[in-house]
């Protein structure tokens, strides 16, 4: 079987995937459903031990350096995950998934392979280092793969606290979507509910490179969510919230989920179409992190090597007001993708991605900074059975001095979006259309919901017009205040 797709070809045969992938990734996956785990399940497992995997990440690397590896790094994903689902009051759904697996990167030269497996028992670990090197032998050349230069690397891990000690059980993830749901239902106006959640899990990864460097980390995650409908038939609406956060503690309760959900479907019943016009947006913080994603996805360096990014000459540029900033920031305490150093095993750092308005940086990996000529910023993220590419970690629109009625006061007819759907939106020209739902604004006063609309722009004009409210909080991957943008086009009836 051939597959082709964008930049990207791969040959399949069985289990084989020969490729030409961007950083010439040869990749082999064992997926076998009878492989046996490389940790054990169990009652008596110890779900916070990673010394297993430590062990097996580094017989990795030395296996392939005896198989003629000039270079080698390992890394070894484990993921525990368990989550409920309920409707009406009775349990839908309940599972429980455990995983632990493995992923070598060979280099010998300037050529690249890359294996996974779930499977190294007996002398696994061996063949399967010489068949990564085997790939590798065979890949086409591309000068800019390689480890991370030894200076870069993570040498102190801080205690970030990505880790709640106390897994909950599935009866406590049972109470908590009973919970949530029941406060649904119990806003006046909501009709039925449209179920809820409640989830758990420990995910980490252990990295062992040929240059010397060992590091691991875990976290845990947590999170509730619910759906709630108000109306009947084609007149039905429905609206959701949810929390996730690492540490239960951090979680917002379900009853406060439940009700916010049911508060935010009631509000959008019986929604008026609008006539196409160019007005004021203002974003509600669910979706203005949005706006944050569109900007770090236009300055990921492989994008950027690629030229295929509208920002690709605005590197120093003044994108935003002068009083904006952004910024990612992987130390941050509990935070969702807080962690110490990247895939390369390169240490971490907070950047203001944007400051003072100004575009400050792009998102580097190791191969897209020898690419361009620069530095790598510590941005690599990798699963198993790929190879390391740019990605961002905790980032935030800092808020501003307004409050959100204030960014609204001086609005006479304009939109206030809560959801946005579809991604309409291209990243090499930067016009920006998707479909929205949300509030009419009359007078500086939200007037009445609004649904299948939709907003459409150019980025750079979007950026240039920003303005956060300051009600910024930390609730999600990406966290942005309330912002304002001026003159987007509305397309309605």
């Amino acid at each position: 079987m051939l597959e082709v797709r964008a930049n990207r070809a791969h040959l399949c045969l069985g289990t084989l995937h020969l490729g030409t992938a961007r950083r010439n990734r040869i990749s082999f996956v064992n997926p076998s459903p009878s492989s046996a785990p490389i940790v054990s399940a169990g009652a008596d497992r110890d779900l916070f031990d990673q010394s297993a995997l430590s062990d097996l990440a580094q017989r990795l690397v030395e296996a392939a350096k005896r198989a003629g590896a000039d270079a080698a790094d390992a890394v070894a994903v484990r993921g525990i995950s368990q989550g409920v689902e309920i409707r009406d009051g009775r349990v839908e759904e309940s599972e429980r998934s455990e995983g632990d697996d493995v992923g070598l990167r060979v280099l010998v030269g300037r050529r690249q392979a890359v294996v996974s497996t779930n499977d190294v028992s007996g002398d696994g670990a061996a063949k399967l280092a010489e068949r990564a090197v085997a790939m590798a032998r065979v890949a086409p050349d591309d000068k800019y793969v390689g480890l991370a230069d030894p200076a870069l690397l993570a040498k102190s891990f801080a205690d970030l606290d990505l880790l709640d000690p106390d897994v909950p059980a599935t009866a406590e993830l049972e109470r908590r979507a009973l919970e949530a749901e029941a406060a649904a239902l119990a806003v006046k106006g909501v009709t039925k509910s449209g179920g809820a959640s409640a989830s758990a899990g420990i995910g980490g990864m252990v990295l062992v490179t040929s240059t010397g460097f060992h590091g691991s980390y875990l976290r845990s995650s947590q999170g509730i969510s619910a759906t709630a409908i108000c109306g009947e038939g084609t007149g039905m609406e429905r609206d959701y919230d949810f929390t996730s956060a690492l540490h239960a503690a951090d979680l917002i309760s379900p009853e406060k989920i439940g009700g916010s959900a049911g508060e935010r479907a009631v509000k959008r019943a019986n929604p008026r179409k609008v006539g196409t016009c160019r007005v004021p947006v203002v974003f509600d913080p669910r979706v203005a992190g949005s706006l944050v994603g569109h900007l770090v996805g236009a300055i990921n360096g492989a994008s950027i090597a690629r030229k295929t990014s509208f920002l690709k000459d605005r590197l120093g540029q003044q994108l935003f007001a002068s009083d904006i900033r952004i910024v990612d920031d992987p130390l941050r305490r509990r935070g969702l993708r807080s962690q110490t150093f990247d895939a390369e095993g390169v240490a971490v750092k907070k950047l203001a991605i944007i400051e003072a308005g100004v575009l400050t940086s792009w998102l580097l990996d190791c191969a897209t900074a020898r690419e361009l000529g620069l530095t790598t910023t510590g941005h690599a993220h990798r699963g198993v059975s790929s190879s390391p590419s740019p990605g961002p970690y905790n980032l935030h629109l800092e808020a501003g001095s307004a409050t959100p009625a204030e960014l609204i006061a001086n609005i006479k007819q304009g939109f206030y979006v809560t959801d946005l759907i579809g991604s309409g939106v291209n990243g090499v020209t930067g016009d920006y259309s998707r479909g929205a739902s949300g509030f009419w604004i009359e007078n500086g006063e939200i007037a009445y919901p609004v649904s299948e609309v939709t907003i459409a722009g150019h980025l750079l004009e979007i950026f240039k017009s920003l303005v956060p409210a300051n009600d910024l909080e930390f609730r999600y991957g990406v966290n942005a205040p309330t912002v304002r943008i001026e003159g987007l086009t509305l397309g309605g009836r």
